[in-house]
């Protein structure tokens, strides 16, 4: 039997989905056909996106190709880190446990409220007036 030489992965955060393939490789990554410090400019992205790896010793290991879509750019790079860390775990069921006590492994399922109507907004109410 052949061994899996790529392991994919989907991530989600918000209004983002991030697919992630992962390779045996020097360490690359492309996002979006880019490379990752044009897409991300903040080095607080770009850090979020590669803690799986700090936290599982793989640093350089791997390449990383990710295509994201949707939502605002932290969306993107939280989306990131959970199909890197799913892909990791799919690579090798040891990551599982390090991964979980980071956290990296939860699905953060907190979504924008949908607004009601009669309303201005999705709580806010409009000014009440007693005469």
């Amino acid at each position: 039997m052949a061994k899996i030489t790529e392991f994919i992965a989907i991530g989600r955060r918000k209004t983002s989905t991030a697919r992630v393939y992962l390779r045996p490789g020097s360490g690359q990554i492309r996002i979006n056909r880019r490379p990752i410090d044009e897409y991300f400019k903040l080095e607080t992205r770009r850090r979020a996106l590669l803690s799986p790896f700090e936290v599982t010793d793989t640093t350089g290991m791997y390449d990383l190709v990710v295509n994201v879509k949707g939502g605002g750019l932290t969306g993107q790079s939280e989306a990131i880190r959970l199909g890197t860390s799913r892909a990791l775990v799919k690579a090798d069921e040891e990551r599982r446990k390090p991964l979980r006590d980071a956290g990296f492994l939860t699905r953060d399922p907190r979504m924008v409220e949908r607004k009601k109507y009669g309303r201005p907004k999705a709580r806010k109410r409009f000014q009440f007036s007693k005469r």
